[in-house]
C-alpha cells in the first residue's frame, strides 16, 4: 500500500492506495494511522509514504484546479457489510458536483427510499472521502449535516464545486 499527502486549498489530503492504483482511504487529514483505522483487517497493507501516487495524485490536481470530474475514474474499493452498503456508495458516485443531494434523496437514488438511515450509515462508514463524495450529501432541510473532516471542510467542497 502507498500513501501520500497532498496539499489543499482546505488542508492535507491524505490517499492510501494499492499498488495497482485503487484508493482504499482518503481523507483531510495528515494522519495514516487514522485513515488506516478505517480500512477493513482484510483490506490493509503496510503503508510506504511515496511523494506521489501518479494517476492519483493527477486527478486530485485537476480537480483542485476545477476539472471536478477528474476524480470520478479513480478506482475505489472498500469492504462493505451487506448489499446495500457498496451499492449506495457506488450511487453516490453518480451525484455530479454542484448537485448536492439529501439523505432523502440519496435513499431514492439508492433504490429505497425508506432507507435514509442506512444512506446517512453509508456517509459516515465511507473511507475514501473525496473519491466517493459523501460532501454532497445534505440534511433533508438543506443544512450541511455532518463529516469526518469537519464542516468548514465540508463547505469549502461544495462552493469549490459550483463553480
Amino acid at each position: 500500500m502507498n500513501t501520500t499527502t497532498m496539499t489543499t486549498p482546505t488542508g492535507p489530503l491524505t490517499i492510501i492506495a494499492t499498488d495497482d492504483g485503487t484508493v482504499r482511504a482518503a481523507g483531510f487529514t495528515d494522519s495514516v494511522d487514522e485513515l488506516l483505522a478505517l480500512v477493513h483487517p482484510s483490506l490493509r497493507g503496510q503503508p510506504k509514504a511515496r511523494q506521489d501516487l501518479g494517476p492519483i495524485s493527477s486527478a486530485v490536481r485537476s480537480y483542485l484546479d476545477g476539472e471536478l470530474t477528474a476524480i470520478d475514474d479513480v478506482p475505489v474499493e472498500q469492504h462493505t457489510n451487506g448489499a446495500f452498503l457498496g451499492h449506495a456508495w457506488d450511487v453516490l458516485r453518480t451525484v455530479k458536483p454542484g448537485a448536492p443531494v439529501t439523505y432523502t434523496e440519496y435513499a431514492e437514488l439508492a433504490g429505497n427510499p425508506t432507507a435514509v438511515r442506512a444512506a446517512a450509515q453509508a456517509c459516515a462508514r465511507n473511507a475514501v472521502a473525496l473519491f466517493v463524495p459523501c460532501h454532497r450529501v445534505l440534511r433533508t432541510d438543506g443544512t450541511l449535516g455532518g463529516y469526518r473532516y469537519g464542516l468548514e471542510v465540508k463547505k469549502w467542497l461544495l462552493g469549490h464545486e459550483v463553480r
